[in-house]
């Protein structure tokens, strides 16, 4: 097989270009219809920069000196001096291994989903001989069925290997053309990074608070749940929103550059700002709405999985499969609702209606 080629759309009116509304009816193709341009759902941003205020305000009030405290070696007995390098050395590794990934996919695309598949299949393969090796008979029969099915799935799919192929090699030209969304990632990546190191700060302080120590030696300590439960919350919320914005960015700067080329071809083009722009003006509240609701599971798994120690573990581990559950269905469910905000600029909920319209025409409801 030669090697595959890229294909891009032709070269139409930019779905970005505001100066008419179509009021054509719904493409049957799943394609959307540009939306005038205005912010939507923008309660649900206020509710984010509420929400980075707050915890701004807990960090100042409480955290400075209860961090201080804690990481100072004289106090806390511990050095994390070694953490901090670890953390950074291993942030420095991943950066150049992102930024060397794009050029090998763009040169092997179908060794590396057939290495993948193979990859796959040797890992199972593996842990099923190790733990018939060391007398774990339990170990190799769940080893010998995740083989058996990764060894159907490989049979499965070999023959979509081209078409894989071809569509990682559209995706990585896309990028490598406007290659400035590398940047606007590694920028979200920093911001995600400062919002931790805020929300560590906050948590530092607060847990002075939430943890009261009984004047009973054979008590356990006392934990504030609704306070932990709203830390959670508030950690997840933004991380989600930082982490759907590039997804939002990037679909946009793609849409330009799959339908009108001469917008969305150069490093820093007018593609990639105007992406980034709408992400964080108009579509900012419909990120926000999308990423509330993902966090609001998050939270509370991780509540059950801090409650973990106590009583009801039946409960607690029903609750957090159901959780994952949904967590799940509704990360996919996002996937491509923001793919329809960022390329047409639908509000939150216009995008789900997009989204399963799209599903019931294809027959994936059932998905």
């Amino acid at each position: 097989m030669g090697e595959p080629l890229v294909v891009e759309g032709t070269a139409v009116a930019s779905p970005y270009d505001h100066t008419t509304i179509q009021q054509s009816a719904p493409d049957p193709s799943g394609r959307g219809e540009k939306q005038e341009t205005k912010c939507r759902d923008p309660i649900f941003a206020l509710l984010l920069y509420g929400n980075v205020g707050a915890i701004a305000g807990v960090a100042a009030a409480y955290g400075t000196a209860a961090f201080s405290e804690a990481v100072d070696d004289g106090n806390s007995g511990y050095n994390y001096q070694g953490y901090i390098n670890v953390a950074f050395v291993t942030g420095a590794i991943a950066i150049v291994l992102s930024g060397g990934s794009l050029p090998i996919m763009m040169c092997i695309p179908t060794a590396l989903i057939k290495v993948s598949l193979f990859t796959m299949l040797i890992l199972s393969g593996a842990m099923m001989v190790m733990s018939f090796i060391y007398g774990n008979i339990w170990g190799g029969i769940f080893g010998a069925i995740f083989f058996a099915i990764f060894l159907c799935y490989a049979r499965a799919v070999w023959s979509r290997i081209p078409f894989a192929s071809i569509n990682l090699l559209t995706a990585c030209t896309a990028v490598k053309h406007n290659a400035g969304v590398i940047l606007v990632a590694y920028f979200f990546i920093a911001l995600a990074f400062g919002w931790s190191l805020l929300w560590a700060v906050a948590l530092t302080g607060v847990w002075e608070k939430v943890i009261v120590e009984s004047e009973n030696p054979f008590e356990e300590n006392k934990v504030g749940w609704g306070y932990l439960f709203l830390l959670f919350l508030s950690y997840f919320f933004t991380h989600q929103v930082i982490q759907n914005s590039t997804h939002v960015t990037v679909a946009g700067t793609v849409g330009t550059w799959w339908f009108s080329p001469e917008d969305g071809s150069s490093c820093c083009s007018s593609g990639v700002r105007g992406s980034l722009i709408r992400t964080l003006t108009t579509s900012f509240g419909s990120i926000c709405f999308g990423s509330l609701l993902v966090a609001l599971i998050q939270a509370l798994k991780a509540l059950a999985q801090s409650a973990r120690d106590g009583d009801n573990q039946l409960l607690i581990c029903f609750a957090e499969c159901i959780l994952n559950c949904l967590e799940s269905i509704l990360e996919y469910f996002n996937r491509w609702a923001f793919v329809y905000v960022g390329l047409y600029g639908y509000s939150y909920l216009e995008a789900g209606k997009q989204v399963f319209t799209l599903f019931k025409d294809r027959g994936w409801e059932a998905i």
